[in-house]
C-alpha cells in the first residue's frame, strides 16, 4: 500500500507515493536522484546518510520516508547557495583536504554544519565527539577536525 507524501527538499516543494516500509535514503536517492546521500551501513552506523531534517542533523537510513510528511529536508545538494558557491563548510572540506575517498564526506559535512549551528565545538575533543556517529575509513579525522574548525569562521 502506498501513501502520498508532500515535503520540501532542498527548497522545493515535492509530493511522491511511498509504500510505507520505503526509507527516506530511498526517496531522496532512488526517486529525487539525489544520490549525494550515500547508504554505507543500512544500520544507522557509519553516517553516509545524513541529511538536515528542519534544520537538524537526521540519518536517513533509519527513517520512513513517511515520517519525513510535511518537513522541510537538506541534503548535501541543498547546502550550496543557488549561484553555485559552496556553502563555508563545503569549502572548508576541500581547503583543508578533509576527504579522501569522499564517501563519507557529505554526510560528514552535514554533520558537521549541524555541529557547529546546534553544539559547542571550539576545541579539537568536542569536534571528535560531535562527528563521532560519523565514520571515515580512509582518514585519521585530523584534516576533518581542522575543517570543521575552519568551517566554524567561515559560518559566523
Amino acid at each position: 500500500m502506498s501513501h502520498k507524501i508532500t515535503l520540501k527538499v532542498n527548497g522545493k516543494t515535492v509530493t511522491r507515493e511511498v509504500a510505507a516500509d520505503r526509507l527516506l535514503v530511498q526517496l531522496l536517492r532512488e526517486d529525487l536522484a539525489l544520490t549525494g546521500t550515500h547508504v554505507g551501513c543500512d544500520t544507522g552506523q557509519c553516517g553516509a546518510c545524513t541529511v538536515h531534517l528542519n534544520g537538524r542533523a537526521v540519518k536517513a537510513c533509519t527513517m520512513l520516508a513517511l515520517q519525513a510528511e510535511g518537513t522541510e529536508i537538506t541534503t548535501i545538494e541543498g547546502l550550496a547557495a543557488p549561484n553555485g558557491e559552496m556553502h563555508p563548510m563545503q569549502a572548508a572540506f576541500k581547503e583543508c583536504h578533509g576527504l579522501q575517498c569522499g564517501f563519507c564526506t557529505p554526510g560528514m559535512v552535514m554533520s558537521a554544519v549541524d555541529l557547529v549551528q546546534h553544539h559547542s565545538c571550539g576545541s579539537e575533543h568536542e569536534i571528535r565527539a560531535g562527528l563521532e556517529g560519523n565514520m571515515c575509513r580512509c582518514t585519521g579525522y585530523q584534516n576533518i577536525v581542522r575543517a570543521v574548525q575552519l568551517g566554524a569562521q567561515g559560518m559566523k
